[in-house]
């Protein structure tokens, strides 16, 4: 697991109070993990996510994915 997809599960679970372990990239945020996260993400990476583009970040992966390709290094 690389950094990054580290601290994403990392953030989900501090704030679901969950064990990092059973965060999965495939969780959805609504239906597997019982909440929106990405005023979290947001604040820990520095970035904006748009409103539309909140929609489109279902699971675990398209998070890690949209903040790879978004955040500068």
């Amino acid at each position: 697991m690389d950094d990054l997809e580290q601290k994403v599960k990392k953030i989900i679970a501090e704030q679901l109070g969950k064990n990092e372990a059973d965060i999965k990239n495939e969780a959805s945020f609504i239906e597997d993990l019982g909440a929106e996260l990405v005023m979290a993400l947001e604040d820990a990476f520095k970035v904006q996510i748009p409103d539309e583009q909140q929609e489109n970040l279902r699971t675990v992966q398209q998070a890690i994915d949209f903040i790879k390709a978004n955040v500068k290094a």
